[in-house]
């Protein structure tokens, strides 16, 4: 059972849930979590990487809630093929729910938040708070109106809003609030529009809005019919959608400063595109069929590669631009973590995401839609990487810089792929291009030979660390060597003994520590592990390690970076783009025998 929240106040009205009990909408420019109490906690206007305008998540202040007045148990899911989420609550005398949704597909300048309350079988009383405050909750609400239709007109900081839909709503210490009683079967639509720039003179309307959104999420999501666990896999390319911008950029997570390890400092903001995430993303749409967000990664990834060519940033905002430097707010943070925006992401160096991109260009390429600005891009990250391939980097994991293995061997895997590619080509200049790129991927894997395999025949993290990384899996699944090397299996096994407990899978060891003690199962190495044991052959081990990740999730079925085993809880930023990315291709991949790319 739950309380009402507004009951018994100790500072913040609504205060911090487990992750695994938000929710997240979102319309490819932004998105918001909402909570168990109906309370929008967290949401960036108009961009991604914008100031908070709901920042109760992490100690600051700003939330829209509507939530059940006395007592109720919640529950909720998204509708079909969509991020179109239904809160639902069991109360002492009432079943009501509340449809969530930013308008969809999302204007880049407005977002438009639409709620539709309705009280299923009996009268249902609700309190609606309304109290945004721009600037990560330093901002309160002002110029504050109501016009003569019962529209609500204000403002916070540069953000200019209309809120429809509440008549009756009055202002109390800076919130506007409301009391709401709905008869039987009867429907109430809340409708708040907010934007940098000015407001159309007519507000939404509601009923169309809804519509023109449900059917814009049933042309976006496919039915990905071939995949197992269909309907995860649509969840799964919902969200990916829902963090893709219309510049074609997809976002890492939706938030920033949720904590990997209570105290233990590992805080970061993900509000931005990392072009591995993107690459990712692309080759999991792939995998999966002849899929629209394919052509956003590559038109994306093509974009950045065509710009700053081996100079490529490891991240930029979802419009393209310059990851800004890392600050720290002065909010409480959420519980276990502390408050950062920005990313030093911007400064590193990582070789591995110039692989990526040929794999990426060259999954596009075997569904035929790579063009000549694509083919451009190809050749523009295989020659970064034959210009900077001798140079530490931050790798995969974003550590201090160093020649890691798996760094150069996903860029051979990268060239190996973009050969292929080439090599079937009519022009002199193709073919030559595909003898240079296979040439350069036997450099770099006889590189590796020399310095990043183990004693045991088994691959090691770096010519200075012989230890185990789950990164090292990908190269083989990703055809930098085969499958059946001994090389390739000799390090799935090291790695199923060193680094795995109860089929959940860490990334390296840290110190001395029980894997558990030391950070939480990477849910990400998890299905990396599905795709390595289905490469294998090992059918049966490839599904227990997809089932076993795929419930590493709450109940709106959203996957945060990493999950903590013992307590069986949710850590990290919020939902992980890449892990939804791995997830689908999982799905699609297992569905059948395995084949080479």
């Amino acid at each position: 059972m739950a309380d009402d929240p507004q009951q018994g106040k100790t500072g913040q009205r609504y205060p911090s849930q487990a992750l695994r009990d938000y929710a997240l909408i979102a319309d490819g420019e932004r998105g918001a979590l909402v909570g168990p109490h109906g309370e929008y906690v967290w949401m960036c206007a108009p961009a991604w990487n914008s100031d908070a305008v709901f920042a109760e998540l992490i100690g600051g202040a700003g939330v829209y809630a509507v939530t059940p007045v006395g007592r109720y148990v919640w529950g909720g899911y998204y509708e079909s093929r969509s991020l179109i989420w239904r809160s639902r609550w069991i109360t002492e005398d009432a079943v009501v729910e509340c449809r969530e949704a930013l308008a969809f597909p999302g204007d880049p300048h407005t977002a438009v938040l639409l709620r539709q309350i309705t009280a299923q079988d009996r009268p249902a009383r609700l309190r609606v708070v309304l109290e945004p405050r721009a600037g990560f909750g330093s901002q309160p609400m002002d110029a504050v109106r109501q016009d003569e239709d019962g529209v609500w007109h204000l403002a916070s900081g540069s953000l200019r809003m209309r809120w429809s839909g509440a008549p009756r709503a009055r202002l109390d210490d800076g919130a506007l609030t409301m009391d709401l009683t709905l008869k039987p079967g009867e429907t109430h639509e809340l409708v708040l529009e907010m934007s940098q720039r000015p407001l159309g003179r007519v507000p939404v309307d509601a009923p169309r809005a809804w519509r023109e959104t449900e059917a814009a999420w049933r042309r976006e999501v496919p039915a990905l019919p071939g995949t197992i666990a269909e309907a995860d896999a649509r969840r799964s390319y919902a969200v990916m959608r829902g963090l893709t911008s219309s510049c074609g950029g997809m976002v890492a997570a939706a938030t920033t400063s949720l904590p990997e390890r209570a105290e233990a400092g590992r805080n970061y903001d993900y509000r931005y595109v990392w072009i591995r995430d993107q690459c990712y993303a692309g080759q999991a749409m792939a995998a999966a069929g002849d899929l629209p967000l394919l052509d956003d990664a590559v038109r994306f990834v093509t974009a950045r590669l065509a710009e700053d060519g081996p100079r490529l940033a490891p991240a930029y905002t979802a419009a393209g631009g310059p990851v800004p430097e890392q600050r720290q707010l002065d909010l409480g943070g959420y519980p276990g973590g502390f408050d950062l925006v920005g990313n030093e992401v911007g400064s590193q160096f990582q070789l591995d995401a110039f692989g990526e991109c040929l794999l990426l260009l060259t999954a596009a390429a075997d569904h035929d839609r790579l063009d000549a600005d694509g083919v451009r891009a190809m050749r523009t990250a295989a020659d970064a990487i034959t210009r900077r391939r001798h140079e530490p980097d931050a790798g995969i994991w974003e550590l201090a810089p160093r020649r890691w293995t798996h760094s150069r061997l996903i860029c051979a895997a990268g060239l190996r792929a973009a050969a292929d590619a080439q090599h079937g080509k009519t022009s002199a200049r193709s073919r030559r291009e595909a003898a240079e790129w296979r040439h350069l991927a036997d450099a770099l894997l006889a590189d590796v030979e020399g310095s990043g395999l183990h004693r045991s025949g088994r691959w090691q993290r770096a010519d200075d660390d012989e230890a185990l990384d789950a990164a090292l899996l990908m190269p083989a699944v990703r055809g930098a060597v085969p499958a059946d090397d001994p090389r390739t299996v000799r390090t799935l096994n090291a790695f199923l003994d060193e680094l795995t407990e109860d089929h959940y899978a860490y990334r390296f060891r840290h110190d001395e520590r029980p894997l558990t003690q030391a950070e939480g199962a990477f849910v990400l190495c998890g299905f990396m592990m599905a795709l390595a044991e289905h490469q294998q052959g090992r059918t049966g081990e490839a599904l227990r390690w997809f089932e076993r990740n795929r419930a590493a999730c709450g109940p709106p079925g959203l996957f945060a970076e990493e999950y903590d085993v013992v307590q069986r809880e949710m850590r990290g930023n919020l939902p992980q783009a890449f892990v939804h990315a791995l997830m689908l291709e999982s799905a699609a991949r297992l569905a059948k025998p395995w084949a080479a790319r």
